[in-house]
């Protein structure tokens, strides 16, 4: 699935139900939120996995790929290089690896995706101020 980029982030961060700060957050600020957004969404599925509440188990694991998505599609694999594609490729297996999970009932698959997300927040998070402010990141 390919979305364009930019305004598709923001849809897909809209869809998370926080508007604090949007319209003034620069990319990088927005990419944290989307990837805090993903952690909510699939910690959320997980909870309703668990209950057995199929319904809303479905649409949070739905909503959680949806912003994975928008996260890849906000990619730019031209400037960002071997960076750029290797999170394009964990992305997208990321969201494979979601739909299996609401396959197969699997909250270890959700805890799979869970971490990986939370350690390429972190290496997100780590990224110098100067690099932001330059627009270096992918």
């Amino acid at each position: 699935m390919n979305y364009a980029t930019g305004n598709t982030a923001l849809s897909q961060y809209r869809k998370v139900g926080t508007h604090t700060g949007i319209e003034s957050a620069d990319s990088h600020r927005l990419v944290q939120m989307l990837m805090q957004g993903a952690l909510e969404k699939i910690a959320t599925a997980k909870g309703f996995m668990q209950r057995g509440k199929v319904a809303e188990k479905g649409a949070h694991i739905s909503w959680a790929i949806a912003i994975i998505e928008g996260l890849r599609a906000g990619l730019n694999l031209e400037q960002g290089g071997a960076i750029a594609q290797n999170l394009d490729d964990l992305y997208e297996y990321m969201g494979r690896r979601l739909l299996q999970a609401n396959l197969d009932n699997d909250a270890t698959m959700l805890d799979e995706v869970m971490a990986l997300m939370q350690e390429i927040k972190g290496a997100w998070d780590a990224i110098p101020e100067d690099a932001k402010r330059a627009g270096e990141h992918p």
